[in-house]
């Protein structure tokens, strides 16, 4: 029988699978181990290929007892370790995609204004924030390098976060090392730039994704110039250029490698490292210094031979460069004022900060107009005399030339005396607005009513309190008064001018006529919308406008420039955000002839050679001008050019507590003030040290009629606020007794209604009528004028009904201004007073 018949149905392993195992083909039972217990399976042999002999069968895996049934198989290990890494990568992908690069914080970005003199140094910072961002190659490589030797030494090389250098600052902090920081400058500026300070795990975990991600879209350099303009130093000093004005009063582009290493020293601690601030903290300060520079040389930035030379460079003692106390205030005011006028940028775009403007200020020439008002004018001040305490002084200087703004004096301190005494419209000129009249006479070959054309040699009535006629041969009703009701019988217009008659002036002021009077005065640079000078009747001849000293400056230059008009000038660039703004055209055009212009200065050279600027020839050098002295003494001016400077400088009566006018009789120890006193000496001396080594140059007058002084002329004058003849009784520099205050009565004037400019001048608010210095004559004028003799006038305003004053002179102006055809009175300027300093 062969062997190879078919197996039963009972052999199929199909049928029949081995116990304990699912039935595989090829599989069979196995005898269970010795040993083994009754009934228990043998392990079924592994699984072969056929053919192949049976593996041994492998002993059974004891079963864990005790604490080992605790811990997870290796197995499980595996499997959560690889669902742990799955979802930190998941995480870390997410949050790479999930959190973006935000905008920058207000305050990060914020930056202040800065202003400059005209030679490029620093004027004033202004802004809540002081900072002021500058390009990476303005910033020198030996100060970055610096930066990087303090913060990050492998920055351009090195991945954006440094982790180990974050748990080795983790661990040193731990084990009692101090807070560190392990940051990157990339984290930092991140932090510094897009976040806030807080210490939070969430405010980290963003800090590593942006910082990641601002690594990957924005270059090393882009990182470092941004880390530089937004870290602070200290001293309210955010970024590097404010840094180094706030510490060396220099710009970043100038620090040497010692100032650029203390600097980057400051970042770790500014408060703690500032060794003016702190002294205590000076062994610590400079050994964080020299760590930066042994970082320096480690690095091959520094070579050691230089790194032996440097010594530490003793910061200043504060930021005296920022803010807006003393002068700084009134000219950063008076530039934000002229940006606004201009269209440059107003108040709203100054205050987003950026702004890097170029003024015309020069420093030199701003030191001596403020040292000359303290040496003539400070000087004689007594803080227990109450008029001292209403003294103000304002002076602007114009460059002939380019009209330029090269001087202000606004006040003695902008954060006690807010208002700008340069740029208030709120004083009347006086009689610094005659030679405006003369001008006019001169530019209209005007004549006087017996048909002769007016000149120096022209002939008026100048005795107190002749009635004005009308061009048409009628009386006006207006009779004006001179200094203490002073007569000059008929005299000629270059001696009207000499001794400010009023009467000489008020009808010429006719003659010409009040229009071409004001057209004239505009023309030369008066704003044409200057409080008092649009109502334009007959007393705008004796100064009832109240311009500003920069007004004046600008119109007093026109005719140095021989009747050519430039614009003030006080910003030459303004640049935001490294672009440059465009700036109107300042182009010079001719307005009135220069026969006119010379002529009114060949008559203005005579007023300081002998008439009552004779104070202004300290100045040492050809100079023309012309005083004026508001009514009550409430303001006095001197305005006056050289070749090269027009300047105006005045003084100002104002009670600091009311903000209302005062008079000034008794201030500083003097009877009186009045234009040819203080006003002239001190823009004698200013003019003298602002010119210093300069050639003296002569006016270049076309066919001038020059004028000198007979002794007639000067006969019984006085020396008045010079104080050489007043002690006894003699006469007053406005030609008046040294008693004037005692002298009769007159009606006090005040500055029009309108006591702020509608084109930026200071207001005082609201108008107080019973106050002291309200007018109680309707259009009073004000102009009261002296020479060192029996000269000046009185210059007067329309009738109107008068309470009686305090016992005063008559001043240049106590008097009606009436129209030029009737007696009718002008409208009352009433005087605006409210609280300032």
């Amino acid at each position: 029988m062969s062997d190879a018949s078919p197996p039963s149905s009972s052999d199929d392993p199909s049928d029949e699978p081995p116990a304990g195992r699912a039935g595989t083909p090829g599989d069979t039972p196995a005898d269970p181990p010795a040993g083994a217990p009754a009934g228990q399976a043998a392990a079924p042999p592994s699984r072969r290929w056929p053919g192949w002999a049976a593996r041994p069968a492998l002993p059974p895996r004891p079963r864990r007892t005790g604490w080992r049934r605790l811990l997870p198989t290796w197995r499980v290990t595996l499997v959560a370790a690889a669902v742990t890494l799955v979802a930190v990568l998941g995480s870390v992908l997410a949050g790479y995609l999930l959190v973006d690069i935000p905008e920058p914080k207000s305050a990060a970005a914020a930056q202040s204004n800065v202003f400059l003199y005209a030679d490029g140094s620093q004027l004033a910072r202004v802004g809540e924030i002081d900072r002021e961002n500058v390009p990476l190659d303005e910033v020198p490589e030996h100060v970055r390098n610096a930066v990087l030797a303090a913060e990050d030494r492998d920055f351009y090389h090195a991945p954006p976060v440094d982790f180990s250098a974050m748990m080795r600052a983790g661990w040193n902090m731990l084990r009692g090392g101090g807070r560190q920081s392990g940051s990157t400058i990339t984290q930092q500026y991140v932090k510094n730039y897009y976040l806030d300070q807080r210490q939070t795990v969430t405010r980290k975990v963003k800090e590593l994704f942006i910082a990641v991600k601002l690594d990957r879209e924005v270059s090393k350099d882009e990182i470092l110039e941004g880390y530089l303009n937004t870290s602070y130093f200290g001293r309210n000093a955010y970024g590097v250029q404010a840094a180094a004005h706030a510490y060396y009063g220099k710009p970043a582009k100038e620090l040497t490698e010692a100032e650029g290493a203390y600097l980057a020293a400051l970042l770790n601690s500014p408060n703690a490292y500032d060794v003016r601030a702190n002294p205590q903290s000076r062994d610590r300060a400079v050994a964080r210094w020299e760590y930066v520079l042994d970082g320096m040389v480690s690095e091959g930035w520094l070579d050691e031979g230089r790194r032996a030379e440097l010594e530490f460079p003793e910061p200043n003692e504060g930021n005296v460069s920022a803010g807006l106390g003393g002068e700084r205030g009134y000219l950063v005011e008076a530039t934000r004022q002229y940006l606004a006028e201009h269209g440059i940028a107003d108040d709203d775009q100054l205050a987003q900060g950026g702004y890097r403007i170029t003024t015309t200020i020069e420093p030199d020439r701003q030191r001596a107009l403020t040292e000359a008002v303290e040496a003539q004018l400070e000087t004689a001040l007594n803080e227990e005399r109450e008029q001292d305490s209403w003294v103000r002084a304002g002076a602007t200087s114009v460059d002939t030339e380019s009209g330029h703004v090269v001087a202000m004096y606004g006040g003695r301190d902008y954060i006690d005396q807010y208002v700008n005494n340069a740029t208030r419209r709120d004083y009347q000129a006086a009689s610094t607005f005659k030679p405006f009249v003369y001008a006019a006479a001169l530019e209209h070959d005007s004549r006087t009513r017996d048909g002769e054309l007016i000149g120096p040699s022209t002939e008026y009535e100048g005795d107190s309190g002749r009635e004005v006629v009308s061009r048409s041969g009628q009386g006006t009703g207006w009779s004006p008064e001179n200094e203490q009701n002073r007569d000059y019988g008929t005299v000629k217009v270059s001696e009207g001018m000499d001794k400010s008659i009023n009467a000489v002036f008020a009808q010429m002021g006719v003659d010409v006529g009040p229009e071409l009077v004001r057209d004239t005065a505009v023309a030369l640079g008066l704003p044409a919308e200057t409080p008092g000078l649009t109502e334009a009747d007959a007393s705008i001849s004796l100064g009832t406008a109240t311009p500003s000293t920069l007004d004046m400056a600008g119109a007093y230059a026109t005719l140095a420039r021989h009747g050519e008009h430039r614009p003030v000038v006080l910003v030459t660039e303004v640049v935001k955000d490294g672009e440059s703004l465009d700036l109107p055209e300042s182009e010079p055009r001719q307005v009135i002839s220069r026969e006119a212009a010379d002529g009114a200065t060949a008559m203005l050279e005579a007023v300081v050679r002998g008439g009552t600027g004779t104070a202004a020839g300290s100045a040492g050098r050809p100079a023309a001008g012309k005083t004026g002295t508001a009514e009550a003494d409430r303001a006095a001016w001197f305005a006056g050019f050289t070749p090269e400077l027009a300047t105006v400088v005045a003084i100002f009566g104002q009670d600091p507590e009311t903000g209302v006018q005062r008079e000034l009789y008794g201030a500083a120890g003097q009877e009186r003030i009045s234009g040819g006193g203080f006003p002239a000496r001190i823009w004698g001396q200013y003019t003298r040290e602002a010119l210093e080594g300069q050639p003296v140059t002569d006016f270049d007058l076309r066919q001038p009629e020059r004028r000198e002084h007979s002794d007639g002329d000067l006969e019984g004058e006085g020396e008045g606020e010079d104080g050489d003849e007043d002690q006894d009784g003699g006469e007053s520099e406005d030609g008046g007794e040294s008693d004037a205050p005692e002298s009769s009565a007159s009606p006090e004037s005040g500055s029009p209604a309108e006591s702020g400019s509608p084109d930026g001048g200071t207001s005082f608010g609201p108008e107080s009528p019973e106050s002291p210095t309200s007018p109680d004559a309707p259009g009073s004028s004000g102009s009261s004028e002296s020479a060192p003799g029996p000269s000046d006038s009185t210059d007067n305003a329309p009738p109107g009904p008068a309470e009686p004053a305090e016992p005063a002179a008559p001043a240049e102006g106590a008097g009606a201004a009436a129209p030029v055809e009737a007696a009718a009175p002008a409208g009352a300027h009433d005087e605006a007073a409210a609280p300032g300093g």
